[in-house]
């Protein structure tokens, strides 16, 4: 006759199961260590390191589209009074004095791609404009890119909407991480961004970049451990990459004429070498592009004055003809987004 089993006031603490799936993952438990932007890290995960810590270490990868069928939204509706052409209605509009034309914005487009290609950089392209977005070619907008990987920014006007779609497929096609994207009712364009080196970023406040986009990114730099220096642009001043530019170690051009003095009197006091746009210049000569410390790309209306002022700062200019595309109202910094640069 079998004996009853032994009956005891207690129940065991776990089943089995239940301790062999506790030591499981006691054994193999959780990695925190080393974070997600290590770049041996990155590169076992996303196949390479991404991210920027500054504006001016070497360029590795940058996220750039081809203009195409989708400046087939401009029609020749001239708008006198403010000059250029645009429907208020539809959304669209294009700053030019004359139609664009495609043929000449993708020569000058696939000169600047090639002469990217020649610095060792890697051109990731947006293969197709989101409907209509006839703004897409500006890449630097709807994505800026920190350390470990991009946050994808949420674009202000609404010809530009849509965008930041176009911009995330290309994104996740290429492997890189998002870290974030701006939501809700904020607005942010990478335009208005800059990284002075790996601790400090500043930004404009402006029509394109409000108060809760600004807020958005700033929680997530925050998280990085960057410092926002938040930048109050005049009346419609859209972005700050017409106004400060780095373009070497704790060198910058600036147009002292939109910034604001507090910045101007923070970038003197940290010992930045400050080389001011001369005034008779074309503007977009500030809009230019460093491929590594003190090597930028840039449109070559720059002034004797200026190219003066570079030459004697040791900073080397590779320049192209990219007038086409700035008549659209962007230029070469505004045509690029970095995706990846070397660490300083």
């Amino acid at each position: 006759m079998n004996k009853p089993a032994k009956v005891t006031a207690h129940t065991p603490a776990m089943s089995e199961h239940e301790y062999k799936e506790a030591k499981f993952f006691q054994t193999f438990g959780s990695v925190p260590s080393p974070g997600f932007d290590d770049p041996a890290e990155q590169s076992r995960v996303w196949g390479q390191p991404w991210g920027c810590t500054s504006d001016i270490g070497q360029l590795r990868t940058v996220l750039m589209h081809r203009p195409g069928e989708e400046l087939g939204v401009v029609e020749d509706k001239p708008m006198p009074e403010i000059g250029g052409f645009g429907d208020p209605e539809k959304g669209w509009y294009w700053m030019g004095k004359t139609l664009p034309d495609l043929a000449a914005m993708q020569a000058a487009h696939d000169t600047l791609a090639a002469t990217l290609r020649a610095e060792g950089v890697d051109v990731v392209l947006v293969d197709k404009a989101a409907p209509g977005a006839m703004k897409q070619i500006f890449t630097r907008d709807s994505v800026i890119s920190v350390r470990g990987g991009a946050i994808v920014t949420r674009l202000a006007r609404q010809v530009r909407r849509g965008e930041e779609l176009a911009v995330t497929r290309a994104l996740a096609a290429a492997g890189c991480p998002i870290l974030g994207t701006v939501h809700g009712e904020g607005v942010f364009e990478g335009g208005g961004f800059a990284l002075i080196d790996d601790k400090t970023a500043v930004c404009g406040v402006t029509v394109a970049c409000n108060e809760e986009g600004v807020r958005q990114v700033e929680s997530i730099l925050n998280g990085l451990g960057i410092d926002l220096i938040k930048l109050p642009m005049p009346g419609y001043r859209i972005h700050i990459d017409g106004s400060f530019m780095m373009v070497d170690r704790e060198t910058a051009i600036v147009n002292i004429n939109e910034l604001p003095y507090f910045f101007l009197d923070y970038l003197k006091k940290r010992g930045m070498r400050l080389i001011e746009l001369p005034p008779e210049d074309n503007a977009f000569s500030l809009n230019c592009l460093a491929v590594k410390p003190g090597r930028v790309i840039m449109h070559d209306t720059r002034t004797p004055r200026l190219a003066e002022l570079l030459d004697k700062a040791g900073i080397e200019v590779v320049a192209i003809d990219y007038e086409a595309v700035e008549l659209g109202g962007g230029g070469i910094h505004c045509s690029t987004s970095p995706l990846a640069r070397d660490a300083l």
